[in-house]
């Protein structure tokens, strides 16, 4: 490995550093936000921002083997755990989230408004697509499909912010209680298709193949 792709992977690994900690800002206040006003979309997004979470600390986790030179079948080895421990929270994420909603509709509880919830919505707004430029930008210069496709996460969590800032408002300004546990059925199917592909992803990783000089991309 090159010294300007060494210095690359870092940069790629304090971008993902700072995910990591505004991601756990987004949980601490969406999830205290949402169980005060009871808001369904709010509590669904904070539990996904979990699972960003995960996967951003994994990905620290990665590159920083990567930047140490650990070996491409240990980055294959690390690859394959995150994927998995990825897989796991998203299906769990999936199952809490329809939970939530459903009870929701069937009981008609309308939530309550939160401008705490209101402002890290908007907050994620701005930051979201600054954070997915940077990986990308980060992945084309290191070639590293995993902060790529970590990129286009990141931005499929501004659709879910605008989704939940949509019931949210519904809900307060237009009246329509079951708006807000809407909002949050429709993060599930993007967050049951991370699941399945996270887990199809972990099983065609096969570290092993490095040992015999069959290198799969990282």
């Amino acid at each position: 490995m090159s010294d300007e792709q060494a210095n690359q992977i870092r940069k790629g690994r304090h971008l993902e550093t700072v995910s990591l900690i505004y991601n756990l800002l987004e949980v601490g206040v969406s999830l205290a936000a949402g169980f005060a006003t009871g808001s369904s979309a709010l509590i669904s997004w904070g539990i996904d921002s979990i699972v960003e979470s995960n996967s951003a600390a994994f990905m620290i986790w990665r590159l920083h083997g990567e930047e140490k030179g650990i070996g491409q079948r240990n980055v294959l080895k690390r690859k394959k755990i995150a994927l998995s421990v990825l897989s796991v929270a998203f299906a769990i994420a999936v199952l809490f989230i329809l939970y939530e909603s459903i009870s929701k509709v069937v009981s008609g509880e309308t939530s309550s408004i939160s401008w705490w919830g209101i402002g890290i919505l908007m907050v994620s707004l701005v930051v979201n697509p600054i954070l997915a430029w940077g990986k990308y930008r980060f992945g084309m210069e290191t070639d590293s499909p995993s902060l790529k496709y970590d990129a286009i996460d990141t931005m499929i969590c501004e659709y879910q912010t605008i989704v939940v800032l949509l019931g949210i408002g519904l809900v307060h300004w237009q009246g329509w209680w079951w708006a807000d546990p809407v909002a949050a059925l429709l993060i599930v199917p993007y967050v049951a298709w991370e699941a399945f592909h996270a887990g199809r992803d972990a099983w065609n990783v096969h570290p092993e193949d490095a040992a015999v000089g069959n290198d799969a991309s990282a």
